[in-house]
């Protein structure tokens, strides 16, 4: 399948911008984080080369193998639910972890740092659906387990991060995406702690993300196309 990645890039770009437009929440950019997951990293360089900057991994070992293809200005975050017994791949090659949800692992990500003295960014993944099947703390107990990241002294925990449910019908997701907003907003008055960063939206429903407020994107089909095997809904 041939894809035009300058062509999608160039639809994203505009589709983003007139998004933030709509949004009542004052983001002034919206970072698009492309989702690299089962990509080969010849189109990722394809990428690169149109003005992609930010890759976004789901497993360690696809980072762990195209890292070192790509150029070294390439930002990697980390997407994807991670083990304890990964971590310490991630904290040298990821400049952004988006999906810490537990404090056994904030743990272990400080721990890592601290041994290559760094402080690595995070964003706290928060399970606004309460879906089973999703990673992601739970909204009643987000306030604790933030006080708890916070205090590990080589994290630095800068917003945070859902997958919403999938819905054909767009406004369906919106509710989720205000949800992790509001909380958001409490989780800054109640504990002081700054969390400029939200991350959500995917391919299939990013536009809406933005107008919630979102500041990072996670597009992955949007930008390369459908994935060849083993496609998921949570691979858009």
């Amino acid at each position: 399948m041939n894809i035009d990645l300058n062509n999608n890039l160039s639809y994203l770009t505009q589709a983003l911008q007139q998004a933030i437009t709509r949004s009542r929440h004052g983001q002034q950019k919206v970072q698009l984080v492309a989702a690299s997951k089962k990509i080969d990293p010849s189109q990722l360089l394809e990428a690169w080369a149109a003005g992609v900057k930010i890759f976004g991994e789901n497993r360690v070992q696809e980072l762990r193998a195209k890292a070192p293809l790509l150029p070294r200005a390439v930002e990697w975050h980390f997407i994807g639910g991670l083990q304890t017994n990964k971590v310490r791949d991630v904290v040298q090659l990821a400049t952004l972890i988006h999906s810490v949800d537990r404090l056994e692992l904030a743990q272990e990500i400080d721990r890592r740092a601290a041994q290559i003295g760094k402080h690595q960014k995070v964003l706290m993944e928060v399970n606004v659906a309460g879906e089973a099947s999703k990673h992601g703390v739970h909204l009643q107990d987000a306030e604790p387990l933030l006080r708890q990241i916070n205090e590990r002294p080589h994290l630095e925990i800068i917003g945070l991060m859902t997958v919403a449910p999938f819905y054909e019908e767009l406004e369906k997701v919106r509710p989720f995406f205000a949800t992790l907003r509001t909380l958001r907003d409490d989780l800054q008055q109640n504990t002081g702690i700054q969390l400029p960063e939200l991350s959500m939206g995917m391919s299939h429903d990013f536009t809406i993300a933005v107008e919630e407020g979102a500041t990072m994107v996670r597009i992955g089909t949007a930008l390369f196309g459908p994935r060849t095997t083993n496609k998921t809904k949570s691979d858009k």
